[in-house]
């Protein structure tokens, strides 16, 4: 697609129809600028293009790039350019000649104006001013150092301020955080599973004037309605006493004395501990949740009380 020229306050602006396929003489001039690669591996962050954008990346930061998420290639253009959505790039420069680089989304854009590089044999190191703007409101501007390195003949990115892009360092801990979301959010399904028995508990105990004496009297029948035997308070996975990672054990302290108030005592534990969960969890007919990290162990009624969150 042709590209247009137009005028502005910042100058000539060059507005590219695509800014993803390099021309030979762009090739080049990426080569020896590292100001030009900056704006164009900007600009590809911009459009949220990945191929393009995986160009101005190191070797080895390009090969870990690659084998991310979807949504973590995404993130990562997001936070080089201050958007949360994929804009149009325009290119200019201002009245001292310096490079300017604004991404225009539908309701935001940043601008980056790019200062004097540094160059230094194989590294460079070009300070940024950027900016966000939203529905016409500008937001204060902050600096931050892109730093650059020649590599294969053409400048890629290198650092971020003073974080150094470090894409198989950053890949493992987005993994990390990823198994703590899962982790986390097995460990709060156990909670309720935990709930969940108690109620059932008490609800077979209205129903039939006793106490179950096994979390399989609360599942599921296999045919017909429901008895004492199986209930239907439970889903069968979880009557088996296993469900979602972890592992899930009912004492009846007072099954035969109809008379008293109802005693049991819950317990859940991770079925592989640091994969499945971390925490084990124990829960009796006062509601009161307690446990914590027990390296695999059961938790009891001596355990930290666990407040909700």
């Amino acid at each position: 697609m042709p590209f247009q020229l137009r005028k502005t306050d910042l100058g000539l602006v060059l507005l590219f129809g695509g800014m993803a396929c390099a021309t030979a003489q762009g090739q080049e001039a990426q080569s020896s600028n590292p100001a030009t690669a900056l704006s164009e591996g900007l600009g590809a962050a911009c459009r949220q293009d990945e191929a393009h954008f995986a160009r101005y990346l190191t070797a080895d930061n390009a090969a870990a790039f690659r084998e991310l998420a979807v949504a973590q290639r995404t993130a990562l253009m997001k936070r080089l350019i201050l958007l949360e959505e994929p804009g149009r790039p325009l290119l200019s420069s201002d009245a001292a000649g310096r490079t300017v680089l604004r991404c225009e989304a539908s309701s935001v854009s940043a601008e980056m104006r790019f200062g004097d590089a540094r160059v230094r044999e194989n590294l460079a190191f070009i300070p940024v001013e950027a900016r966000g703007e939203t529905r016409g409101a500008g937001e204060a501007g902050r600096r931050v150092d892109f730093g650059m390195v020649r590599e294969g003949g053409g400048w890629k990115f290198l650092s971020v301020g003073l974080l150094l892009l470090d894409l198989p360092a950053l890949a493992r801990q987005w993994a990390q955080q990823a198994e703590n979301s899962e982790i986390e959010a097995q460990e709060a399904a156990a909670i309720a599973a935990l709930r969940k028995i108690a109620e059932a508990i008490l609800t077979y105990r209205r129903a039939f004037g006793r106490m179950p004496e096994a979390l399989a009297q609360l599942g599921p029948p296999p045919k017909g309605g429901i008895s004492p035997d199986a209930a239907g308070l439970l889903d069968a996975e979880l009557a088996a006493g296993s469900k979602g990672g972890y592992v899930f054990r009912s004492v009846i302290l007072s099954p035969s004395e109809e008379a008293t108030e109802p005693r049991f005592n819950l317990a859940a534990t991770p079925a592989q501990y640091s994969k499945t969960g971390r925490r084990s969890f124990f829960l009796d007919a006062s509601g009161v949740l307690r446990g914590g990290d027990k390296q695999g162990t059961v938790a009891t009624a001596q355990d930290p009380r666990i407040e909700p969150r």
